[in-house]
């Protein structure tokens, strides 16, 4: 069940890559790159994304495909960011 930070994550994918697909299609566990069949580039577009809405900053070191792979794991790694948390 997704919570409203991973509502707005979804949001913040279809807006940012031209998805032409309602938010709440994307499943959670789906891997967004086989899923949707997002690049790279989009990738770097809804991190950009997040750090517009959350006011948060990713590092070098956060930049782990693992941390984007799919929406919970944005989630999760916002969540840390949010918190103040280094690291992914």
């Amino acid at each position: 069940m997704p919570d409203d930070l991973g509502k707005q994550i979804k949001h913040i994918i279809v807006e940012r890559c031209f998805l032409r697909m309602h938010p709440e299609e994307i499943d959670d566990e789906a891997l967004l790159m086989e899923a949707l069949g997002l690049d790279s580039v989009q990738v770097l577009e809804i991190i950009v994304g997040l750090e517009d809405v959350f006011g948060v900053t990713f590092d070098d070191t956060d930049f782990d495909v693992e941390n984007f792979s799919n929406v919970a794991a944005i989630r999760d790694c916002v969540r840390k960011k949010m918190a103040g948390e280094d690291g992914p």
